[in-house]
């Protein structure tokens, strides 16, 4: 592994570890030796990092110098504390990875007074429902939002109906109880959303239909405005 890779999987790994983080644990999650650790804490050292703490001891990330000094009030420590944790309980297991990372990165970037808010939060939150799985094609269809791309689906309805279709996915609506996705339907020509859980055999298509899911998103959140059953 080259050595940039390293110091970067280290800084990462030192914001989103519970500090201060011994070097066998730190070596563990960069997959190094304790030898070379030591050497790379030096290097993030030299390169300007602040890292207190010492072999035996643990280290302890004080001050990131990759990331820009953020400022927040309290209060907006205190929503993003709420909102990513909240993001954490509820999405899939790649997107509840990405807030972790997220809030290691904004604590990394905060002085040491407003990241003892973020680490001390008030506000918590906590599920007692947990939703059903995330289906396995959850990353295929973030992807296809992402990259403008057709999919090719099987679908249930609620009659028990199974349809093969394509569909032009616009976005991914997190509710209480269940996933749907917000697409354009070529089958039925028209907008409708979909259970992920009644999707299967979910295929990436060749044709994109970029530029036009902003635009067709906002069409289709503009009607449902008008008529919420559609």
């Amino acid at each position: 592994m080259a050595k940039s890779d390293r110091l970067f999987r280290l800084l990462t790994a030192l914001r989103m570890l519970p500090q201060p983080v011994t070097a066998a644990r730190l070596a563990e999650e960069t997959g190094v030796s304790e030898r070379t650790l030591y050497r790379d804490i030096d290097s993030l050292r030299a390169g300007g990092a602040l890292i207190d703490g010492a072999a035996g001891v643990g280290y302890t990330l004080t001050e990131d110098p990759a990331l820009p000094p953020q400022m927040f009030t309290r209060l907006e420590v205190e929503a993003l504390v709420l909102g990513l944790a909240e993001v954490r309980m509820a999405g899939d297991p790649a997107l509840a990875r990405a807030a972790q990372a997220a809030m290691a990165k904004i604590a990394a970037t905060l002085p040491e007074r407003v990241q003892r808010h973020a680490i001390h939060a008030v506000s918590q939150t906590y599920r007692y429902e947990k939703r059903p799985v995330v289906p396995a094609h959850m990353d295929m269809i973030r992807e296809a939002c992402w990259d403008e791309r057709m999919l090719d689906i099987t679908y249930a309805d609620n009659n028990g109906d199974v349809t093969r279709r394509r569909i032009w996915p616009l976005s991914v609506v997190f509710l209480d109880r269940t996933l749907m996705l917000l697409a354009w339907c070529s089958l039925r020509q028209g907008f409708r959303r979909f259970h992920l859980h009644r999707m299967s055999e979910v295929t990436a298509a060749e044709a994109h239909f970029r530029p036009r899911r902003v635009p067709l998103l906002r069409e289709f959140l503009a009607q449902m405005r008008d008529n919420p059953r559609l």
